[in-house]
């Protein structure tokens, strides 16, 4: 028998159709002599009946069937009995009376249930994924994945990018992030990485004037985990030549109007653009959720005109106006919330009919009580919140804040996708364990071109001709103009500590690349896990990757990591003495 149709497809007007499916036994049910099998596949579910007196061989095979057996039958497609349809399946009006069958393979009893209402625990999910595959939600997620990654591509093709795969074996780079080390068996005493990204080879596509480049990249990280992280995760990387940074923004921007579009019919608004300096002064981060609004407002000036010591002796005093007015029990809790995000603590004032009410309004005039409403715009039975600190800290803090009060109020609309564009970030950071400067992004990302020429003497104000995209509080790819100019790219590795010596070793292959003229390039990488898991209304990237690692970066399904063999071992020149008694 061949298969003639999918479970999902049958429908009211192939009502006399012969038919033959194969699938899964999703569940069964007796009823006075019939036998009910609901048959599942990737597309959907049809009802099978067998019928003794209508096929006693079938139905006597039918009874020894349990779930999960894989089977293929053939019959007729009839309407199903008054009072039977289903209007939550689409094949809910019909079923197939059964002639003939096959149990293809018989199935042990899954230790997980194959079903959406009914979830495993996270380990046993994992171990047997290919069973937790199974379930019709998490299919959905794999096809969502597979529209926004098939529109992409239909999208890219038709602007003329050309698709092309790097290395997967490359050289150890400083990136950020730790390396994957990979041993050369052949080279012995030498390793290969395995790539963070695509960067070096996808600027060096430009300088081969392939012009536009695209890839659906698999980036390697050998980083802590957590729900956001996978030491392997994908996404879509694009390189462009002769682009200004505003026309790379507006092409990505289509980008995601289309697959948007295509995967799940939403039409996308316009993004709108922050500078990286405004992201952090609104809403104290470079990834804001602007689903809705809770800004941060600054009260430094009107601070410290007060008596309040603690709002006197600090940089920079802020403050949010939830709109609600909290209990104490509430606002004792947000007390703790912001101590342990590094505030020293939260001071606090209601509004009411008679006016701001608190411990601290003692030390305000009446006056600098008229200039605190003014600013915030608070009214009655609102309860304003306010950081004193350090900017950065104050910034983090509310940030934080500003989050938590949204989760605990709703005020987020989970159905909505807020994108914006966060511009213009610093070039450099400063790494206070290390104390030194360091790329904000990458050491291939150009300085604006009023910094170009001094940006070692003013590292703190130096900006970047760099950017991120972020979709409901979430970054989800960055982006920048590369540096073409071999000099430019050798003054910042000297000035992040990379000696002439260094650079050469490290990245010698890409400054004599930049020798053969550069064109002006930049490009982005998009990152898919993140992208389908907001599509899907979740934040968790491992529901939408087939095959995930746990938190420790383990496969409990294969086992991996896993020991290998000494002799193994000993073709890779490898020594196993420091592992194991790092073990013992």
């Amino acid at each position: 028998m061949t298969r003639t149709n999918t479970c999902g497809e049958l429908v009211k007007k192939d009502v006399g159709k012969k038919a033959v499916l194969c699938g899964w036994a999703h569940s069964r049910r007796d009823h006075g002599g019939l036998i009910f099998i609901d048959l599942r596949d990737r597309h959907g579910i049809t009802q099978i009946v067998f019928d003794p007196s209508h096929d006693k061989n079938s139905h006597e095979a039918a009874e020894h069937i349990g779930r999960e057996f894989v089977l293929q039958i053939k019959g007729k497609v009839r309407d199903r009995k008054k009072g039977m349809i289903n209007p939550k399946l689409k094949t809910g009006e019909i079923e197939v009376i059964v002639d003939d069958l096959v149990i293809i393979n018989k199935a042990e009893t899954p230790p997980i249930e194959i079903e959406d209402r009914i979830e495993s625990g996270e380990e046993t999910r994992l171990k047997y994924r290919y069973l937790d595959l199974r379930r019709p939600c998490m299919q959905k997620k794999l096809m969502l994945r597979h529209k926004v990654t098939k529109a992409a591509r239909d999208y890219l093709d038709k602007n003329k990018f050309v698709e092309i795969t790097t290395p997967l074996l490359v050289k150890s780079t400083p990136e950020g992030a730790r390396d994957y080390i990979v041993p050369s068996r052949v080279n012995p005493g030498k390793f290969y990485a395995l790539p963070q990204s695509p960067q070096l080879y996808k600027q060096l596509l430009m300088i081969a004037g392939l012009d536009r480049y695209y890839q659906m990249a698999i980036c390697l990280r050998d980083e802590d985990l957590r729900a956001d992280r996978q030491p392997e995760h994908m996404q879509i990387d694009l390189e462009m030549s002769f682009m200004t940074s505003d026309e790379i923004r507006a092409f990505v921007e289509g980008l995601f109007h289309h697959f948007f579009k295509q995967a799940i019919g939403i039409r996308l608004k316009k993004f709108p653009v922050l500078s990286h300096k405004e992201a952090v002064e609104k809403y104290g981060t470079d990834k804001p959720d602007l689903r809705f609004g809770l800004e941060l407002i600054d009260i430094t000036e009107t601070a410290k005109k007060s008596e309040f010591s603690i709002f006197k002796g600090v940089e920079q005093v802020k403050c949010i106006n939830p709109e609600k007015d909290f209990s104490r029990k509430e606002l004792d809790t947000y007390i703790e919330f912001c101590k342990a995000n590094g505030a020293d603590g939260m001071a606090w004032m209601k509004v009411t009919q008679k006016g701001l009410e608190s411990s601290i309004v003692k030390y305000f005039s009446p006056e600098l009580q008229k200039e605190i409403l003014s600013k915030t715009k608070a009214k009655k039975g609102s309860t304003l919140m306010f950081i004193a600190s350090r900017k950065k800290t104050v910034a983090e803090v509310l940030g934080k804040l500003r989050l938590k009060i949204s989760q605990d109020l709703g005020l987020a609309d989970k159905k909505e996708f807020n994108f914006c564009w966060v511009k213009d970030f610093p070039l450099f950071s400063w790494n206070e364990t290390e104390n030194r400067w360091d790329p904000e992004h990458h050491m291939f990302s150009m300085p604006k071109e009023e910094y170009i020429n001094d940006f070692e003497k003013r590292p703190d104000e130096a900006v970047g001709d760099l950017w991120d995209i972020v979709l409901n509080g979430y970054e989800i790819g960055s982006g920048s103009i590369r540096v073409s100019s071999p000099e430019i790219q050798k003054r910042i590795m000297k000035f992040i500590g990379l000696s002439e010596k260094e650079a050469d070793e490290k990245f010698g292959f890409l400054l004599n690349a930049y020798k053969y003229g550069a064109p002006i390039h930049g490009g982005m990488g998009l990152g898919l896990d993140r992208i389908v898991a907001l599509m899907c209304g979740i934040n968790d990237i491992r529901e939408v990757i087939a095959f995930p690692k746990n938190k420790a970066a383990q496969c409990p399904m294969d086992g991996s990591p896993s020991e290998v063999s000494r002799e193994h071992l000993k073709e890779l020149h490898i020594k196993s003495d420091i592992a194991s008694k790092s073990k013992n």
